[in-house]
């Protein structure tokens, strides 16, 4: 399935910076590379620093092999839609998550975290391992918003969800609650949590007597889903992918 816009990543930019972005080398050292000579644009060695590419034109190689920005690391926006394991392949051979993306251009590609089949929303994908294990470590302090309609035992809902520090034997860390909006037998509420604990959401519900009956992530850490439509997916611009790791302390 193709991407919902033009690529936000691929923009003129400057080859020392289109280098680094494709792997080839850090920024640093593809200055090194240019300077040394071992750059070519469109078969013409290149050795100014301050030279742009055009990567949907020209084409870049380093010591005669040609580079492109798919082949560095990347990471993507998804809206996953109910049905889909968040996995790359399914022994059940259930629809997955790698069946909307372009998992074949960027190998190593996989989920940062997990949405339940049941569930729907924003899920990240990289081939970035770094970024990925910052995003899941506990000290990163990612919260994940998510909006839930319910049925059930919606009396004082907030307050009893928030209260919950114990999940099925499991401590977890309180929850942030508020509801967006009410209707005869069903609430509407947003949810906000730290953690990515197996079907948490559901169990926490469950616990207070409240059935879950669609589940959205609509926020993780600095990105929101926005308009982006189930089943499409986005590359993160450079300057979400900036603030992301400049939040989570990145040290790749």
């Amino acid at each position: 399935m193709s991407e919902e816009n033009d690529n936000p990543r691929i923009v003129p930019m400057r080859l020392q910076k289109f280098l680094a972005r494709a792997g080839a080398a850090s920024r640093r050292g593809s200055e090194n590379l240019m300077t040394a000579g071992r750059v070519t644009v469109n078969g013409e060695v290149v050795t100014e620093l301050g030279s742009k590419v055009d990567p949907l034109v020209d084409e870049v190689a380093v010591d005669g092999r040609v580079v492109r920005l798919a082949d560095g690391p990347v990471t993507l926006m998804l809206h996953k839609p109910t049905g889909y394991v968040t996995t790359m392949s399914d022994p059940q051979g259930r629809p997955t998550v790698a069946e909307l993306v372009p998992a074949a251009e960027h190998p190593g590609l996989f989920p940062i975290g997990r949405l339940d089949r049941d569930s729907e929303g924003l899920l990240l994908m990289t081939n970035d391992g770094a970024l990925a294990q910052a995003m899941l470590h506990p000290r990163g302090e990612v919260d994940k918003v998510y909006q839930v309609t319910v049925s059930g035992t919606l009396e004082r809902s907030p307050e009893r969800l928030s209260a919950i520090r114990m999940l099925d034997g499991e401590r977890i860390r309180p929850a942030k609650v508020e509801i967006l909006r009410r209707w005869p037998g069903q609430a509407l509420l947003e949810i906000t949590i730290h953690e990515g604990k197996n079907r948490q959401i559901r169990r926490m519900c469950r616990q207070v007597g409240l059935n879950v009956l669609r589940l959205q992530r609509v926020r993780e850490h600095t990105l929101s889903l926005g308009h982006l439509k189930p089943g499409k997916w986005r590359y993160l611009t450079e300057a979400e992918i900036r603030t992301l790791k400049r939040s989570l302390h990145y040290e790749p």
